[in-house]
């Protein structure tokens, strides 16, 4: 499998990665839970070493998939998931609403670090837009308190 270089660091993935979105949402109903493990050992053993997800995607059950079939994969892979949506009680409570304040932001990171199963999140996306939720947050503060929450456990200091 090729590789290729993501951003301006050294980490290095393979050149096709697995958007895991229709496993669990979006494309028709679910998939079976195990057929898409096996789908996703079957990557792996292919040569695919970056996967995509969402909290969006499910909602939240496709995290959990993508964290369970992985787990024995722990530094062989990378996993990228995005926040940014949350639910609208005004439309049924489908996840339609936006939210990228930087307090939802750290929620959803520590939930997403539990249904990955992970100690850090390789990758993530503000999925709607920078902020797009609100206009009195910018790109940069997002990311210099991803930063912080990175480097110092909690982003609130």
């Amino acid at each position: 499998m090729q590789t290729r270089k993501l951003g301006m660091g050294n980490l290095e993935v393979s050149a096709i990665g697995l958007g895991c979105m229709g496993m669990s949402w979006s494309y028709g109903p679910p998939k079976d839970k195990q057929e898409m493990v096996a789908l996703l050992h079957a990557a792996v053993e292919r040569g695919v070493t970056f996967f995509d997800t969402a909290e969006v995607y499910g909602p939240l059950v496709n995290e959990e998939l993508v964290g369970e079939a992985l787990a024995p994969f722990r530094g062989e892979v990378f996993i990228a998931t995005k926040f940014g949506w949350a639910p609208n009680p005004g439309d049924g409570g489908k996840w339609s609403a936006l939210n990228s304040r930087p307090e939802h932001i750290k929620q959803v990171a520590e939930q997403s670090l539990k249904r990955l199963k992970v100690d850090a999140i390789d990758r993530t996306d503000n999925s709607p837009g920078p902020c797009s939720a609100t206009r009195r947050c910018t790109s940069e503060r997002v990311f210099a308190f991803l930063a912080r929450a990175g480097r110092d456990g909690d982003a609130d200091s």
